[in-house]
């Protein structure tokens, strides 16, 4: 299902920045998109996400969306999880996953 953002919204929303070098973003962005095709899109409560890469490189914005804060939190706390964040930590200077609320639509 493509991500859709409505407000109000029953979903929550997680946007997770990473910064990199131009040198590793091909590699950060085949990590990611590999968790997301083989792992994370088959866990419970998981509804939609997308990756977008700035012009330089240096950075990817995750969007996801999920059913319920506690179905985010159960994923990163799997063995198989865990293991892919620690791969892609090695592959930037920096990852923050942030949990929002909808605050409108324009």
């Amino acid at each position: 299902m493509p991500t859709t953002i409505n407000f109000p919204s029953k979903v929550q929303t997680v946007i997770t920045t990473f910064e990199m070098t131009p040198g590793t973003c091909q590699d950060l962005l085949d990590e990611l998109t590999e968790a997301y095709e083989v792992f994370i899109s088959k866990q419970p409560g998981f509804v939609s996400a997308g990756l977008h890469v700035n012009d330089a490189q240096t950075r990817i914005a995750n969007y996801s969306q999920w059913n319920r804060r506690e179905d985010f939190q159960a994923m990163l706390r799997t063995p198989e999880m865990r293991e892919r964040n620690r791969r892609i930590n090695g592959l930037c200077r920096a990852f923050e996953p942030v949990m929002y609320e909808v605050a409108g639509t324009f």
